[in-house]
């Protein structure tokens, strides 16, 4: 945590200099008593006019900012914000999905003059955002994933996401060249509809190569379980996946740990090419500073902010990774083909008829779902070829 400072905010004479600055702004709000907020009250309210005028905005992560995967991925988001004219940028890692992050957001508002925040872990919307958006409803708060419902949560409140399925996708074609076993495996943290879209579309990309792979996938029960992670890529290995992909907060662990297996890797969240550059075949990242970006150019312009975002490869809110060095040529051929595909937009990852991995039909023969497809974010299913259970 780093600790915090304000220009212009004046020590009270209860809590001593070196104390507050060695505060962080969870406890602030806490440790302050009401007289010490009131001695401060000047500086505050100087310093909130100034922030609304100049727009500061609040980030908060689950994890660490550089952990190779979903923090950091929000992170490189933020940065390109930094770079817009008239931008003030407030930034709290390792924050928890308890009422930790209240306070968080709490000091953001208060101490900083926050009107916009972007509370990043699917944790933080019920009931921690939606609180703070109650209390708070002057001011903005925007969630990433796909929680928000309309006419159920505050106006003052919205998710966004991306169809970084169409990512994942791309990376079962790459590994339906690379794989010799016929087997792939996935690390999974939770049976959720974007966990499970993923997973499904690794296979589908793979078996639009060779439609007798297979695909295993482990899940940890949590976002970041580091010992469980380097468990389920062993057990992936041992039987029999040469190649592996994750949907966990930090696919550091899984890269790392399948590639000092002998397996190929594809990445999630954000570029680990640096972690095994023989190995890595490409991956799946997030683009959110095209995302941040334009929710800042409309709060800045007084403009409303959508409550419900999304887009995929054309809309620039998801990208690939490089590809590697062991990406055949033919390969390559058929991934840059694909990816021109979904960049022209209707690209259907999800082409009927599909069966679940029960044998039930779940997309008919006739219906087929693009990037825009609402319908995908209610996927409760793995598809027919993935070994394992959402149980």
């Amino acid at each position: 945590m780093q600790p915090f400072s304000r220009t212009g905010l004046q020590p009270s004479r209860s809590i001593p200099m070196t104390r507050l600055l060695r505060m962080n702004r969870r406890n602030f709000l806490q440790a302050s008593a009401a007289g010490a907020l009131a001695s401060v009250a000047p500086g505050l309210l100087s310093s909130r006019a100034y922030a609304q005028a100049a727009l500061t905005i609040g980030f908060i992560y689950v994890g660490p900012k550089d952990d190779y995967g979903y923090n950091q991925a929000h992170a490189e988001g933020a940065a390109a914000v930094k770079a817009l004219p008239g931008v003030t940028v407030i930034e709290e890692e390792n924050v928890p999905e308890t009422v930790d992050v209240q306070k968080t957001m709490e000091s953001m508002i208060n101490l900083d003059g926050a009107t916009l925040i972007f509370p990043t872990s699917f944790g933080y919307f019920d009931p921690h955002m939606l609180a703070m958006a109650a209390k708070y409803p002057n001011i903005q708060f925007r969630h990433c994933g796909g929680l928000w419902q309309a006419g159920k949560n505050p106006d003052n409140t919205g998710s966004y996401f991306g169809y970084i399925f169409q990512g994942q996708y791309l990376n079962g074609v790459t590994a339906g060249y690379a794989t010799k076993s016929k087997k792939i495996g996935f690390v999974a943290a939770k049976p959720i509809p974007q966990v499970l879209q993923n997973i499904n579309a690794f296979l589908l990309g793979a078996r639009s190569v060779d439609p007798t792979i297979t695909c295993q996938v482990i899940f940890t029960g949590e976002w970041s379980l580091a010992v469980k992670e380097a468990e389920a890529t062993n057990a992936l290995i041992d039987q029999g996946a040469d190649v592996i992909t994750c949907h966990v907060d930090s696919p550091k662990v899984v890269v790392e740990t399948a590639a000092g297996r002998g397996a190929f890797v594809c990445g999630y969240h954000a570029n680990q090419s640096p972690l095994a550059p023989a190995k890595y075949l490409t991956g799946a990242e997030w683009a959110w500073g095209n995302v941040y970006s334009d929710f800042v150019k409309k709060a800045q312009a007084a403009g409303k902010l959508g409550n419900f975002v999304r887009g995929g490869l054309k809309d620039g809110f998801v990208k690939m990774s490089p590809l590697g060095p062991g990406v055949s040529d033919e390969s390559r051929r058929k991934f840059e083909a694909t990816l021109a595909q979904m960049k022209a937009g209707g690209f259907s990852v999800f082409k009927g008829p599909i069966k679940d991995n029960k044998g039930n039909v779940v997309i008919t023969a006739d219906k087929s779902f693009a990037e825009d497809a609402i319908e995908l974010e209610s996927m409760n299913y793995l598809v027919e070829g993935v070994v394992g259970s959402t149980a």
